[in-house]
């Protein structure tokens, strides 16, 4: 039998571990050709050990005294920078792209992917925010799939599975609330880095852990939603679910409602990326439904502002959508580095959606721009 061929970007973080867990459990299907990290050398030289890929890429510049530079990974090709690692995705043939860089950083990777036909599975929700229609199209016209990882469009993806447009009435996006859930606005304007980076749930890195306590993952995903499946952003709802065993739900037109459930583990909807349209065995233990309680809650839009701002961006379309995502790119890391505190956060976001961002961005370059005059501009209210 034919392995298939696989490339893991952002391979150091909490996708990438997680993705070769199952390629763990899955070896005798798949063969990991090329891996990719940010920084984390001396974590890719094991992984090379381990998995004997032709191929790195390391996106980051070396830094002077590194213990292990990526001359260290010895018998493979190594790329630098983040067009060594475009370069390895033009180079390096594979049938599927599991791309798990986080941010605005994972679009080039992604168009890349689709560029050269292979499939994607994304977790890099920025991609469609950012580039929704342009990546869309790329995929039609290249023959690739898209296959959403993250636990609520993989949901979504299998729910709306041969339903007809007109029979979906809404469809509910599940948020965890995050780590702030029990806490009231007020009590927000004390909480700590610290505090924000530790889920009740999910084990995710540092930036995705507060997107999910300020509920901007919530809003990107709604963007995403929005594209993904051309959904109008009245049909598409949030609610809090605490538990996180409900991942998604859709509403048929007839009132019935269909949910999808699982343990809130990632390797769930990544080994479903991977062996994709075939079923396999959960390389994890099965969901058991005895002594399980579910609970949902509304969202409280004071508390949970970002939320509204993403509505709001994907409404008025044009770079708006790309704007909220940077701007919150850019809030975030000021915050994880102890410069504005937790409510700044969506304050930062709303001015810079002030500006007038309508023109259309189609092209690469251009949301690539786009992005960075946002990025900038943000940069200079927090410097003000």
């Amino acid at each position: 039998m034919k392995r298939k061929k696989v490339i893991v970007l952002g391979s150091t973080g909490s996708i990438g571990e997680n993705t070769l867990d199952v390629l763990r459990a899955l070896s005798p299907s798949f063969t990991v050709v090329a891996l990719a990290c940010r920084s984390n050398v001396g974590r890719l030289a094991a992984q090379v050990r381990e998995f004997s890929p032709q191929a790195v890429a390391v996106a980051a510049d070396p830094v002077p005294g590194d213990v292990e530079e990526p001359g260290d990974l010895r018998g493979v090709r190594v790329y630098r920078g983040e067009d060594g690692l475009l370069q390895m995705l033009a180079e390096i043939p594979a049938e599927l792209v599991v791309n798990g860089i986080s941010g605005a950083d994972g679009l080039r990777p992604s168009v890349a992917a689709l560029q050269r036909g292979m499939d994607l599975a994304l977790a890099n929700k920025e991609t469609i925010v950012m580039a929704g229609p342009l990546v869309s199209e790329l995929a039609r016209r290249n023959g690739s799939r898209l296959l959403p990882i993250d636990s609520e469009h993989h949901a979504l993806f299998h729910l709306l599975r041969g339903r007809r447009p007109e029979e979906v009435q809404e469809i509910i996006l599940t948020a965890s609330g995050g780590a702030f859930r029990e806490l009231s606005y007020e009590q927000l304007g004390e909480v700590s880095v610290e505090d924000a980076v530790s889920h009740p749930n999910w084990d995710m890195g540092a930036k995705i852990t507060v997107d999910s306590a300020t509920m901007a993952n919530k809003g990107l995903e709604v963007i995403e939603a929005h594209y993904l499946f051309g959904l109008p952003l009245s049909a598409i709802k949030v609610l809090i679910h605490p538990q996180s065993y409900v991942h998604s739900l859709i509403r048929t037109i007839d009132g019935f409602l269909y949910a999808q459930l699982s343990q809130p583990d990632m390797r769930l909807p990544i080994q479903d990326a991977l062996t994709w349209p075939e079923m396999k065995s959960p390389c994890v233990e099965p969901f058991q439904m005895t002594g399980r309680s579910f609970s949902f809650e509304p969202v409280d839009p004071r508390k949970y502002r970002l939320l509204d701002l993403a509505y709001g961006a994907a409404e008025k379309g044009g770079g708006y959508p790309i704007v909220y995502n940077a701007a919150n790119e850019v809030a975030v890391q000021r915050f994880l580095d102890h410069g504005i505190c937790f409510l700044e956060i969506p304050r930062l976001v709303e001015e810079t959606l002030l500006a007038d961002w309508s023109s259309p961005a189609a092209s690469l370059e251009e949301i690539l721009e786009v992005d960075r005059e946002a990025r900038s501009r943000a940069v200079k209210i927090l410097d003000r």
